[in-house]
């Protein structure tokens, strides 16, 4: 049986766009991004989110990240857990990868500092870049927000190329757009070329 996480709405429910469409840009920067309003929103913004675990009682990381996100705003849907194979520094333990859609109406500086928090506080140390760890939490995409600053970039920059964030992903909340690329998370997960493999989690 896939461990999905039992969800208010029922387990695989899909989320609405209609939060994720909202305005949230304002001003215009150089380049292709623009400058992001870092007030605190007065309505409820949707966000995005990847959680990863490659050490210890993955399941339990996951389940325990999913539990406290609820600090940070209101936990709306979560996806099956995908068993997948690390990219990038290959010579580690599988990944257990979620997708997770929260509402809240914290910034996005505010977000991912309780991001931050959330990892340190479940025991992650960051000593090797892409390397082991106890629990992984990336914003994937914030509204119609675009954020080029020093301390945070979203859409997240990678999130296009990886299959073991679009495929929880598109399985959630498949009409997700990405303001950059203009396509949705079902439609970028289509034009993956074939590469990593990930496959939804079974007990053994």
């Amino acid at each position: 049986m896939v461990p999905c996480v039992p969800l208010a709405a029922g387990t695989g429910a899909t989320v609405s766009n209609t939060l994720s469409r909202s305005p949230l840009r304002t001003g215009l920067c150089s380049g292709r991004f623009t400058e992001y309003n870092w007030t605190r929103p007065s309505m409820p913004q949707l966000v995005y989110l990847s959680l990863g675990s490659n050490l210890g009682d993955r399941e339990r990381s996951l389940r325990d990240a999913i539990s406290r996100l609820e600090t940070v705003g209101r936990v709306l849907a979560v996806s099956c857990f995908y068993e997948t194979e690390p990219v990038e520094f290959a010579g580690q333990a599988w990944f257990l990868n979620c997708a997770l859609a929260l509402e809240t109406t914290l910034t996005p500086g505010q977000v991912m500092g309780a991001l931050l928090d959330l990892e340190q506080q479940m025991g992650r140390r960051r000593r090797q870049k892409k390397g082991p760890r106890t629990i992984d939490v990336d914003i994937l995409l914030l509204g119609d927000a675009v954020v080029d600053s020093p301390e945070l970039t979203v859409p997240h920059p990678a999130m296009h190329q990886r299959r073991f964030v679009l495929e929880p992903l598109a399985e959630i909340a498949p009409q997700a757009w990405h303001p950059v690329l203009k396509k949705t998370a079902r439609e970028l997960l289509a034009q993956l070329p074939p590469g990593q493999a990930v496959r939804k989690f079974r007990k053994p």
